[in-house]
């Protein structure tokens, strides 16, 4: 194995530049090479100082991922940073790229840093539910003071070189190659006999309303411990000597390594990045991806052709009159600019995207050279193969034609065409240039080589791409039916949708599932309903309350009334009083007698629902892996992050629990609460959803 740390001495400088492609993750070899560079550095009496420089594209990007949940190998890097301070040499850290978790924490055990201009630092390990564990917290505020630590260790976010060095982070700030930048800044504190510079020794910082942070810090994170458990340890650097406050980060460090929240983290950080990797698409190329088509120029076509050109491609999109045209093209300009003040985009490339890049038209003739076309129009069977016929006949061959369908069956869509091996769901979820989420729909007769163009177009447009097969509402949707009526059964029962709200926020939804239809709007769930009565199983129980809100032309935020009522001009909305009466109504009708739910028992049943019917999903095939149930109900449904998603969630509980719950639930309606047959067998045979996953590697 080549060495991971080269060592070379320029003058009086001995460069250790590493060299662990792609990113200088921080293995062991790399953390033994940089302690026994340090070694040979300080043996050698012609060199005076010691510059640290990555190779490649990145200073250090952070721990080396293959090591998670291995045992600790020596030497750990809360000692090689603090090895690499203690250094009798004056030792410089050169950055460039992204010096990210640990690969910051070594720069800060240097005594000086030097940065390219496009560098950027950050200590994200808040979001794998830890902290930063080798001194982050202790030395990050004694250069940057105590407000810009807590902040920057419990966003995570990434710091560029400019903002650094006004926090401190940073000495200075020189474009080059980074080796010479740090021979030369090395070379210039010699001669200026700048002393030993350890930030250890630095006077701890001032202090600030530790208890009202720590406070501000849990409530933002929505349940997530680790960001506020990270206040506390900052706290530890302005109240404790520095090497007690070490004691502290690591005492606060391996408590969040054993909470199930760790857990959930580190598998979504791992299943965001395997859920495109399918083994079905190695080998397929897929087809040219230059130009798209979007027909339909609402909100949801809008916001596909705002990601589209973000992205860099061609836009053709297709309206049906003028007047609509213009609305549309308003639309993807509004999005645009949103972009432009957020500085994504300068303004140079605003009026290249609206005036070269996108076309608007009323002519289908305008879609003949697309590489793709995707209908995002109303969700009706007849209007989708009107759209379908008229693309079938204009688009050259070989381009893909996408539906952008939340339930409708892609099947039906692709035999509209006489040629549905070209044909895939693409479901996009808005707004689609906001939301990460894209469930890629695979139909019974769709190419291979077009599957590959829809997951490639998905890592174009900066999504998380899901295979999904067909089926009503796909994984996302048709999961989210089942709890969402668990949640409907609950109120009938006697919990209020505004309990329900509060307690699955309190877990940590973004929002509840009666504010989400709110937001969504209730007529949506009011034609589902309507589409779904012909074929309604008998038993089947559905709540018929809100469905007389909607006849009174009431749904949600878009009105003004739903389950909440909402005053213009101020956030959120407030319970609306009719929903109580319609409810009691019912139960009055039904013959229900009201209890009461607890949080606990809330949260419960909706949660087995969830895992019930995504077990039912991945054992259809649906779902190829239940990870990619986890990663759709993470990136489009609001499913907190800290959990990992539903079946990681379920595996944490473990299953022969959350199966024994739903066979308890099961003696009260049979019909809705039918264990999952995957589920049953994976308890049989003492295994986890994880184990599905590992298989299928």
């Amino acid at each position: 194995m080549p060495d991971k740390v080269a060592y070379a001495v320029h003058d009086m400088i001995a460069v250790l530049r590493i060299q662990n492609p792609p990113v200088n993750a921080l293995s062991q070899a790399v953390r033994q090479g940089l302690s026994d560079a340090m070694d040979r550095a300080e043996a050698d009496d012609a060199v005076h100082a010691v510059v640290i420089v990555g190779d490649g594209r990145a200073f250090i990007a952070g721990a080396d991922i293959t090591e998670f949940g291995k045992p600790p190998m020596e030497p750990n890097l809360p000692d090689l940073c603090t090895r690499i301070e203690q250094s009798p040499l004056l030792v410089v850290a050169s950055m460039h790229g992204v010096s990210l978790g640990g690969g910051l924490e070594v720069a800060l055990g240097c005594h000086y840093r030097v940065a390219q201009p496009s560098a950027r630092v950050g200590l994200p390990e808040v979001h794998l539910g830890i902290l930063p564990g080798a001194g982050g917290t202790q030395r990050l505020p004694r250069v940057a003071g105590a407000a810009n630590a807590v902040d920057a260790i419990t966003t995570g976010r990434h710091i560029k070189a400019d903002e650094a060095q006004k926090m401190g982070i940073i000495d200075r700030i020189e474009e080059g190659d980074p080796q010479e930048v740090g021979i030369a800044y090395a070379m210039d504190l010699l001669s200026e006999n700048a002393p030993r510079r350890p930030v250890s020794e630095m006077p701890a910082p001032e202090g600030i309303d530790w208890d009202a942070k720590y406070d501000a810090v849990l409530k933002k994170g929505r349940g997530q411990i680790s960001p506020a458990t990270a206040v506390r340890a900052v706290q530890a650097a302005s109240e404790l000597p520095f090497d007690e406050g070490m004691k502290r980060e690591r005492e606060l460090f391996m408590e969040l390594m054993d909470t199930d929240q760790r857990k959930g983290l580190i598998h979504a950080f791992f299943n965001e990045r395997a859920v495109s990797n399918l083994p079905e698409l190695k080998g397929v190329e897929p087809r040219h991806l230059q130009s798209v088509g979007i027909i339909g120029g609402g909100t949801m076509g809008a916001g596909i052709a705002t990601a589209a050109l973000l992205a860099g491609l061609e836009v053709v999109l297709i309206e049906t009159g003028e007047e609509q045209a213009t609305a549309a093209r308003g639309r993807i300009e509004g999005n645009l600019q949103g972009a432009l003040k957020r500085g994504k985009i300068s303004q140079q490339k605003f009026d290249a995207l609206i005036t070269v890049a996108l076309t608007v038209s009323v002519k289908y003739d305008s879609l003949k050279d697309v590489d793709l076309a995707i209908e995002a129009v109303f969700e009706d069977m007849a209007v989708k193969h009107e759209v379908f016929a008229k693309l079938d006949a204009t688009c050259k061959p070989g381009c893909v034609l996408a539906t952008n369908t939340s339930y409708l069956d892609v099947n039906e869509i692709a035999a509209a065409t006489s040629r549905p091996e070209d044909v895939i769901g693409l479901h996009f979820f808005s707004p689609a240039h906001v939301m990460k989420l894209l469930e890629v729909v695979v139909a019974d007769k769709t190419a291979p080589d077009v599957v590959a163009t829809g997951f490639a177009l998905g890592k174009m447009l900066g999504k998380v791409s899901v295979r999904a097969g067909v089926c009503d509402g796909f994984i996302g949707n048709r999961i989210l039916a089942v709890y969402r009526t668990a949640a409907d059964h609950m109120v009938l029962d006697g919990a209020s949708p505004y309990q329900i709200d509060r307690a699955l926020t309190n877990f940590g939804f973004a929002m509840g599932p009666f504010a989400v239809a709110d937001l969504a709007g209730l007529d949506i769930g009011w034609a589902t309903r309507k589409r779904k009565a012909p074929h309604r199983h008998p038993e089947e129980r559905v709540p018929t309350y809100i469905d007389k809100l909607c006849e009174q032309g009431h749904f949600g935020q878009k009105t003004g009334e739903g389950y909440y009522v909402y005053t213009e001009g101020q956030r959120g909305g407030k319970p609306n009083p009719k929903i109580a009466e319609l409810i009691a109504a019912e139960q009055r009708e039904r013959g229900i007698s009201p209890r009461e739910f607890s949080d606990e028992e809330i949260v419960h049943r909706y949660m087995c629902a969830m895992v019930n019917e995504a077990a039912k999903v991945v054992g259809e095939g649906i779902a190829r892996r239940p990870l990619d149930v986890d990663m759709t109900l993470l990136f489009g449904y609001g499913f907190p992050r800290y959990w990992g998603g539903p079946m990681k969630w379920a595996d944490i509980q473990g299953l022969p629990k959350v199966l024994a719950a739903i066979e308890g639930y099961a003696e009260e309606d049979a019909w809705f609460w039918q264990p999952a047959p995957l589920l049953q067998k994976l308890v049989d045979e003492g295994r986890s959803f994880d184990d599905l996953n590992k298989a299928e590697r």
